[in-house]
């Protein structure tokens, strides 16, 4: 009895320790995958954007920064292609916080602050020609409200020329977004944003990919 008493012992002594083994590398592997998980993500990307405002599509590139495990960084810059004789550009600085729905997926709320900028060009002919200024109507009002043109100005015009006017202001951006990973690598994803611009606010899908490095 004594024997099976000893074996006994030694044996749960072994099995307690063997137990405090397994939690000191749970602990250490978790600890390992936190610092993995935390430790920053870098990437960048490019977008096709469409401003519903200035109903015409654009194109843009973007950087990518993780904050934490959740929160990230983006700075990023959108040109929109003249059309009209309207033309713009912009400006962002958005924070995402990361939501992991499904294996591969996230999606995330943006909040943010750009700067966005619009130019209008229109030129006229001899009188009694073609105004090309389209619909831009030779003014910025219908985009900015400071700054105008006024066709009256010009309708007694004997000769052609061409005018111009351009004004930047501060937009705040508000949305949602989701990205599918392809690879470890590569990711593409769509996002909806509201950009607050005075005179301004426009709706703006855009649909992207990113390369993480």
């Amino acid at each position: 009895m004594k024997h099976t008493s000893g074996a006994y012992c030694v044996y749960h002594k072994t099995f307690i320790e063997m137990k405090k083994l397994m939690m000191v590398a749970i602990i250490l592997m978790v600890g390992v995958g936190a610092a993995m998980a935390q430790k920053d993500v870098k990437a960048v990307g490019l977008n096709i954007n469409y401003g519903t405002e200035i109903s015409n599509l654009g194109i843009g590139a973007k950087f990518q920064y993780g904050l934490t495990d959740a929160l990230r960084g983006e700075a990023s810059f959108d040109y929109f292609l003249k059309k009209d004789g309207l033309s713009m550009w912009d400006v962002n600085v958005n924070l995402h916080y990361l939501f992991d729905v499904a294996p591969k997926v996230k999606v995330y709320p943006l909040v943010g602050i750009g700067y966005a900028n619009v130019k209008v060009e229109a030129s006229w002919g001899f009188e009694g020609g073609d105004d090309d200024s389209g619909d831009s109507d030779w003014n910025l009002e219908d985009y900015y409200s400071n700054t105008r043109f006024d066709a009256s100005d010009y309708e007694n015009e004997e000769v052609g020329g061409e005018t111009s006017a351009s004004e930047g202001k501060i937009a705040i951006n508000l949305g949602a977004g989701a990205e599918y990973e392809l690879t470890d690598k590569i990711s593409i994803g769509a996002e909806l944003k509201y950009q607050i611009i005075s005179n301004t606010s426009q709706l703006m899908p855009t649909i992207g990919v990113t390369y993480k490095f």
